[in-house]
């Protein structure tokens, strides 16, 4: 009797605008005989040229990209190509991201500091017509759909004024104790890149650049 066949691999296409990011993901799916990378873009533009002739099942899309943003892209694919899945791979998990790579149709949203094992789980996930956000988006989602809960205290009215997720508001709170990316990460049983993006998501959201000017715009709008 012949043995079953192996499942055929899932065919990806990478879009990615930083090369190191595209190796990088290339690397870590290289032995994983679930997927397969079959093309690379490096804009929203040139996906589009080559889904006709590669015929993928999933694109792995960056947000900020020139020429055409990731949200932008997942909302033509969704509309022209509707069997294609698509995965937002970002550093950036403001909630205006987020919220927009939803309503673009995207199947998942991750941070780029995300694990292997996360990442593959995500995969799997979105192949079996699931729906795949990490665990800080997820946050963002549930705030969004219960804007009442906890909505009069003056914390959560500072914390919305710089789309503050609840996973920043922790790392915030270990930062100002003085913890390394090293601590940060120990304590939230993160990955260390996972931390350092939340740590320069945090700044960048704040608009400060050091620890000096963090403590004090924490303390004037009363976020900790």
């Amino acid at each position: 009797m012949k043995s079953e066949e192996s499942k055929a691999p899932l065919k990806i296409i990478l879009v990615d605008d930083h090369v190191l990011v595209r190796d990088g993901i290339k690397a870590l799916l290289a032995h994983e005989n679930a997927f397969e990378v079959i093309a690379e873009a490096s804009n929203g533009n040139e996906a589009l040229e080559i889904i006709p002739e590669h015929q993928p099942d999933m694109l792995i899309v960056d947000i900020r990209m020139p020429e055409m943003t990731g949200n932008e892209l997942v909302r033509i694919v969704t509309s022209k190509f509707p069997k294609i899945k698509t995965l937002i791979l970002s550093m950036h998990d403001a909630q205006e991201y987020v919220l927009e790579a939803i309503e673009a149709g995207a199947d998942g949203y991750m941070l780029k500091g995300a694990s292997k094992v996360e990442l593959l789980k995500a995969l799997e996930t979105i192949s079996n017509d699931g729906k795949y956000f990490s665990g800080d988006v997820s946050s963002i989602l549930i705030n969004h759909l219960n804007p009442t809960k906890n909505n009069s205290t003056a914390n959560k009215s500072s914390v919305n004024k710089f789309n503050l997720s609840k996973r920043e508001m922790q790392v915030l709170s270990i930062i100002l104790k003085g913890k390394s990316n090293k601590e940060i990460a120990e304590e939230l049983e993160v990955s260390r890149r996972t931390a350092e993006v939340h740590r320069y998501n945090l700044m960048k959201k704040l608009n400060v650049k050091n620890l000096i000017e963090l403590s004090n715009k924490a303390r004037e709008f009363d976020l900790v």
